[in-house]
């Protein structure tokens, strides 16, 4: 696991999405975790260390993955859900193709 790789240094073509079930080893480890350059910690450094001591699962889910923490990618998502949403979709839909 590499928080926020450059498309270039990725492992690999799968991303975590933050959604963790954690033993309570981890807690024990975070105290070993070092800052990372924005000067936070990384949940992601700490499971990386976990693996090492005991079995990491994951989930491999298909889907579209949004980036929330972007303002673009939040209201890409807000706009794409509201579009399938029965009750709002239809007008939502309108109200775009007339901006």
């Amino acid at each position: 696991m590499v928080e926020k790789p450059t498309a270039e240094a990725a492992p690999s073509n799968l991303g975590v999405v933050g959604r963790y079930i954690l033993v309570p080893e981890i807690f024990k480890l975070l105290p070993q975790v070092k800052k990372g350059s924005r000067g936070e910690i990384q949940l992601t450094d700490a499971i990386r260390l976990l693996a090492k001591k005991v079995p990491v699962y994951a989930v491999k889910i298909k889907g579209k993955r949004y980036d929330t923490g972007d303002k673009l990618g939040y209201m890409k998502a807000a706009i794409e859900y509201a579009l399938r949403d029965r009750e709002i979709g239809g007008r939502l839909k309108k109200y775009l193709e007339n901006l």
